[in-house]
């Protein structure tokens, strides 16, 4: 029910949040941003409807804020960021409002996050390229994005990711016969989802660099 602003009382345990009086009860608390958004001061009469949207302003603020702390603790997508939120509860409407806010300010960009996701793998753990297609997929990303994304890691580098994990992963083994090392380095490379092609070609170029020793 609508009413009559009596006050609006700032809380003790958190500053940053207010309590909306009205006709002397309790109403509803409001974020301070809202608040002043809103205009909010003693005296206002709110009917029914501006009381529900009032209700939902503050929803989408605290929706903004679990976003805002969901994106500062890791890189997101906007289905990761979607499926969170949902999870939490929110409504979808306040859910697309707020990630079209996110995307208009640049911190939901699902392009810029699949290019970064690519650059990580390929520096810190390399994979092949049907395995980060898996990955993306994922992380919701449409399939544009993901080829996008992709294409910013030709063959040719995948390859050579794929040598430099072979190299590495060789001395470990070391003294074993060619059948036993390929079935041993194949395995090893196919779990990192490099294409059937790539880990032949690696497997047989490591084979030789420890048989010219």
């Amino acid at each position: 029910m609508g009413g009559t602003i009596t006050a609006i009382r700032i809380q003790k345990k958190n500053p940053r949040r207010a309590s909306l009086y009205l006709d002397g009860k309790f109403a509803l608390g409001l974020a301070i941003e809202v608040v002043q958004d809103w205009g909010l001061r003693r005296g206002q009469v709110l009917d029914d409807a501006e009381l529900e949207a009032l209700r939902r302003a503050e929803g989408e603020h605290q929706a903004l804020r679990d976003a805002l702390r969901l994106l500062n603790e890791r890189p997101r997508s906007t289905a990761e960021v979607r499926e969170r939120l949902m999870r939490r509860g929110y409504e979808e409407e306040q859910v697309e409002r707020v990630l079209s806010r996110l995307t208009e300010l640049g911190l939901l960009d699902d392009r810029t996050f699949a290019r970064a996701w690519v650059e990580n793998r390929r520096a810190f753990r390399p994979r092949g390229r049907p395995a980060l297609a898996a990955e993306l997929r994922k992380k919701g990303l449409a399939p544009e994005i993901i080829a996008e994304a992709l294409e910013a890691s030709p063959p040719e580098e995948e390859a050579a990711q794929a040598l430099l994990l072979a190299r590495r992963r060789a001395p470990a083994l070391q003294g074993l016969d060619r059948p036993a090392f390929f079935r041993r380095l194949q395995s090893f490379l196919a779990r990192r989802g490099f294409s059937a092609e790539v880990v032949r070609q690696v497997v047989e170029q490591v084979w030789e660099e420890i048989d010219r020793r």
